[in-house]
């Protein structure tokens, strides 16, 4: 089975990677494109806040860029963001790139000195702050800008994954990689060009899928991004109904809080056309109520990463219940293969190619050395693709669990787990032992006070093989330790878990 996405107008360069044709040469021509053709369409709703018209918009961020000349910055010149979500990141993001320079977006769930770190790291020579004004000066204008300097390969920003171990890296995202993404994410939704659309941006605009799977996605249609400062799930249910939203993307937690809210049954779902999610495994039973609770919706699962930009892979609604543990077929222009796949399961490391690659990590050298080989990208992501080209996430490769000599994947284990409706979350890690190595754990967050584990073991045992299910058990009624990005700490979650006596 093909992957169901539109193919027209893509190219194959001599380097063997997919790129899509007609394409912007760099963001700012991007937005300057929408501000002529709908300068009066809403571009920015900050919830509690002002609205901002696309010409508005063009106007404030050539304000912000005006200043930021003023005090120095240049082409190339990095300016960081430690800003919360709002329209003055959005004016902070565009007055940077109308000045030449490359955004630093920070996790504003860093630490000082993990903020530090980053600005270090990637030399900026400014750090734009919440509370403090942004620059303003003589408007850039921004036929005067990059607009007409910038080339699709030029870096334009830099996002800090924020691994499970060690120092965040800066992902080097150029103009290419950004409006790459925005294409992938048209044609994967199944994006009609010619409407208006509207977006709730519940996620950090720090992260790639809110800034640039929503906000830019929006940008580039001339639709309208609506950002949620802080989340709350109250105000995440009305702005769907006042804001008339189409288009809703964020986390499988977030759509069960929604479904689960006491207002919820109050809530006039019409408006909404699409619902994608990812970040975390999704149980068929959340896409079925997903599905039933918003029955104008198309539903979808999306896979990627910050080295990808954003969507790397992506399972249609058609799939969504069926295949959920499945992250879907790759996107147009990208490439997936499994590196070394094991001749039983067919599991390897997931290898990704394509325009949304990033050019490699800001001033590590080595680590991109190892991670970008020859235009593909080591994911370290553990996977397999199955007959009809889905592709299958099982597990980091470093989480990887050996019970006995026989592999076991922990995400496919999680992604069993979860399908019970009393799971929140779980996490699947190696328990040592003297005679297997190790043997299956599973630390389980309930959705109330009472779990039957025996119940849950047993779902999970219709779909796997019996060393695979957890021989021992841990609930645990505090959420999981995740780092400020949102990943789950397995190394504090084995330090701090004990396990106890086994089931069996």
């Amino acid at each position: 089975m093909s992957a169901p996405f539109a193919t027209d107008g893509i190219t194959v360069g001599a380097d063997g990677i997919k790129r899509y044709d007609g394409l912007a040469p760099n963001l700012v021509a991007a937005l300057a494109g929408t501000v002529d053709r709908a300068p009066d369409e809403v571009a920015l709703v900050e919830a509690g806040g002002e609205r901002v018209t696309y010409g508005d918009l063009l106007t404030r961020a050539a304000r912000v860029a005006g200043g930021l000349r003023d005090r120095g910055v240049g082409q190339g010149d990095r300016v960081a963001l430690r800003m919360a979500n709002g329209n003055e990141w959005v004016f902070a993001f565009w007055g940077t790139l109308l000045a030449g320079g490359v955004v630093v977006p920070v996790n504003t769930r860093f630490t000082d000195e993990e903020a530090a770190y980053v600005v270090d790291d990637s030399g900026a020579m400014l750090t734009l702050v919440d509370g403090a004004p942004l620059p303003d000066g003589e408007p850039l204008d921004a036929a005067d800008s990059a607009r007409h300097d910038a080339v699709p390969d030029d870096l334009a920003a830099i996002f800090y994954t924020s691994g499970t171990t060690g120092f965040p890296k800066g992902a080097m995202t150029t103009h290419a990689n950004f409006l790459s993404n925005v294409e992938t994410c048209i044609r994967c939704l199944g994006t009609d060009r010619t409407r208006h659309h509207t977006t709730l941006i519940s996620v950090p605009l720090f992260h790639v899928t809110g800034c640039n799977s929503q906000l830019l996605l929006m940008t580039v249609l001339g639709g309208t991004s609506v950002i949620m400062p802080a989340f709350d799930v109250g105000q995440f249910l009305r702005l769907i109904e006042s804001e008339r939203i189409t288009y809703l993307i964020t986390v499988p937690a977030i759509y069960w809080l929604a479904l689960n809210h006491p207002d919820f049954a109050g809530v006039d779902t019409s408006s909404v056309e699409v619902i994608a999610y990812g970040g975390a495994p999704i149980s068929p039973d959340l896409v079925h109520q997903i599905r039933d609770a918003f029955p104008s919706a198309r539903v979808g699962n999306g896979f990627g990463l910050t080295e990808t930009s954003s969507v790397a892979t992506f399972l249609p609604h058609e799939d969504a219940a069926e295949h959920a543990d499945s992250v879907g077929y790759p996107a147009p222009v990208v490439d997936v293969r499994i590196a070394e796949p094991d001749p039983a399961s067919g599991v390897g490391e997931l290898e990704i190619r394509g325009p949304n690659v990033v050019a490699g990590y800001w001033n590590k050298p080595h680590q991109t050395a190892d991670t970008f080989l020859h235009g593909w990208l080591r994911t370290g992501d553990m996977g397999r693709i199955d007959d009809d080209g889905r592709v299958h996430v099982v597990d980091r490769k470093k989480d990887m669990i050996n019970r006995g000599g026989e592999n076991v994947y922990s995400v496919e284990v999680e992604n069993a787990l979860v399908r019970h409706p009393d799971v929140a979350e779980v996490a699947v890690i190696g328990v040592p032992d003297e005679v297997m190595g190790e043997k299956v754990g599973a630390v389980i967050v309930p959705r109330s006070a009472q779990l039957d584990v025996d119940a849950v073991l047993a779902s999970a045992g219709e779909l796997l093989a019996d060393f695979k299910v957890p021989q021992y058990v841990v609930v645990r009624h505090e959420a999981l330790p995740r780092n400020p990005g949102g990943k789950l700490l397995k190394p504090a979650l084995r330090s701090e878990t004990v396990w106890g006596e086994p089931l069996r």
